[in-house]
């Protein structure tokens, strides 16, 4: 470390960098950040960054408010779009003043859930399939403005999204984030970038510089980029599907050759996993009340906890191995979605599958048939069961779960649960437009 952080500030001095924004996440996963200038870089390696954690949504108490942010030196990049790249990034891990880690910092969630799954031997990769909408603007007195009337893989190649998705993937490659795969999505307006895989803590800080970096294209274009799951009725909603393994010294250890799929019986164990605690955590990969809105029946969202290779009403789907490429055995979670906290989410997903190797879970039989076009009374009495239908019952599932407890750590279950029964509390009480229009014309 000490060594990366001397090579930071040999790099801020000659590529003239003028400001360093430090960045970290609150509860909700939604970015915070404190610029210093290059005099303060050197202290803030060595000491952190003060500042009053009781402001962050579920840090601190007022009573305890102090903390420390410390800049992690492997994650320092330039800002592309800042003013002659004279801009630079590194995420921070927040700490306490006797500089032990802050429990209800989520990065260090992940970092404590990856330490659990190195100890038994394994290292975590996750690559995910970003779904985005681009809208005229972000006003919510008005329904969203469309760009284009596009639909799955089509080319539109002279409209301001395509050059938008073109100009993010320069940003993108530039901050050293590989992006995978590019395409418009099934909803009009609706685009899809993939990133390639890497270790978990990397790819959560990269999912939330995407997130940022969107946005903030988009606005400089007079645009407006949004992750809400599901922003307009009647269309497709964004998801964030997940592909999953575990490496240990041999390599992937979710591949095993002959066997069905590739899928060696770590990976089963692990998809077993998932599938028993998928009730339990979905509160934390699908965390808004909108959320619930895109996991419905007739929008290609996985609704039945239930596994298949190629069945894309699946929760968990298990792609074709590419040939004479072991690293690519992998499953892929496809119920979350891009409004999550990815520290948080990709914590729980990694404590249930892992629940699955240590307890050595029975994968359950696949199922091949389209759940979609079953009835729901029919696939109860087959033994399947649904993913949460709301926000109140996905933190009744919750709150019920000792897997979720130990993988977010007693600060943050306690806050999550409070902070999220409120949103739902809040959210009975309005009155919609829908029921207007239903109920006031004829009661």
């Amino acid at each position: 470390m000490e060594r990366q952080n001397e090579y930071v500030l040999r790099a801020v001095e000659e590529r003239g960098i003028k400001l360093i924004r430090l960045w970290f996440t609150d509860v909700l996963g939604q970015l915070k950040s404190v610029a210093i200038s290059p005099v303060e870089l050197e202290t803030a390696f060595e000491e952190g960054i003060h500042f009053d954690g009781s402001s962050i949504d579920g840090f601190s108490r007022i009573q305890e408010s102090d903390v420390l942010a410390r800049p992690d030196a492997n994650t320092f990049e330039t800002l592309p779009w800042a003013e002659d790249g004279s801009t630079g990034r590194m995420f921070c891990d927040i700490r306490q003043h006797d500089d032990s880690p802050f429990e209800g910092d989520p990065r260090y969630v992940l970092r404590r859930n990856l330490s659990k799954a190195q100890d038994a031997g394994y290292s975590f990769f996750v690559a995910p399939e970003m779904e985005f909408f681009y809208f005229g603007d972000g006003d919510p007195s008005h329904p969203p403005e469309l760009l284009d009337s596009g639909s799955y893989f089509d080319l539109t190649t002279s409209d301001v999204a395509s050059d938008l998705r073109r100009q993010t993937i320069s940003v993108l490659e530039a901050m050293g984030i590989p992006v995978e795969y590019s395409f418009h999505e099934d909803s009009p307006s609706q685009h899809e970038i993939d990133l390639r895989y890497t270790d978990a803590l990397s790819m959560a800080d990269q999912i939330m510089t995407f997130r940022l970096v969107v946005r903030e294209l988009a606005l400089e274009r007079g645009r407006f980029a949004s992750f809400m799951p599901k922003p307009i009725s009647g269309m497709q909603g964004s998801g964030m599907h997940l592909h999953l393994s575990l490496f240990d010294d041999n390599g992937n250890a979710f591949h095993q050759e002959g066997a069905e799929y590739s899928l060696s019986t770590v990976g089963r164990q692990f998809m077993a996993g998932l599938l028993h605690h998928a009730r339990e955590i979905t509160a934390v990969t699908n965390q808004l009340v909108n959320s619930y809105k895109r996991l419905v029946m007739g929008y290609e969202a996985p609704v039945w906890v239930s596994w298949a290779q190629n069945n894309r009403s699946a929760l968990v789907r298990v792609p074709v191995t590419k040939a004479d490429k072991t690293s690519s055995t992998r499953i892929e979670f496809r119920s979350p979605d891009p409004s999550c906290n990815p520290y948080l989410a990709l914590s729980v997903i990694l404590a249930a599958g892992m629940k699955g190797i240590s307890e050595g879970y029975e994968l359950p039989p696949e199922l091949t048939k389209n759940l979609f076009e079953h009835e729901p009374a029919e696939l109860r009495k087959a033994g399947l069961q649904p993913l949460p239908t709301s926000l109140a019952e996905a933190l009744d599932e919750m709150e019920k779960s000792e897997l979720v407890r130990e993988a977010l750590g007693e600060h943050i279950f306690e806050w999550f649960l409070r902070n999220k029964r409120a949103e739902w509390t809040s959210y009975k009480a309005h009155v919609s437009q829908w029921e207007m229009d239903r109920y006031l014309p004829s009661w």
